[in-house]
């Protein structure tokens, strides 16, 4: 018997997380800042090579869903991964990518 992959009410959000989550530059900054911990923008800005106005857009956007912490001191914005689902949901993915690819 098969169940339901999330409630009904829920359809919405799930929707606009997975839209989050399907812009590679995000899944870059996300990948940044689950090896390096909280990082500044500037620091984003430095490892990805992005600019400083799309990096801030992106992670904005990405802390305005729930995905990221944000907080300020002073001048500087440190931002963090808030989901704690996010790096299974990402193994996952990337493990069945490679099944398929034969690695």
């Amino acid at each position: 018997m098969a169940h339901q992959l999330m409630p009904s009410d829920l359809i919405q959000r799930v929707a606009r997380r997975f839209k989050l989550l399907g812009e590679p530059a995000r899944l870059e900054l996300l990948n940044l800042l689950n090896i390096h911990g909280e990082s500044t923008v500037r620091a984003l800005v430095e490892s990805s090579g992005y600019s400083q106005p799309n990096v801030s857009k992106h992670l904005l956007l990405m802390a305005r869903e729930g995905i990221l912490a944000r907080r300020q001191e002073g001048l500087q914005v440190f931002y963090s991964v808030a989901d704690p689902s996010l790096a299974g949901l990402c193994l996952l993915v990337c493990g069945q990518l490679k099944e398929e690819a034969g690695q």
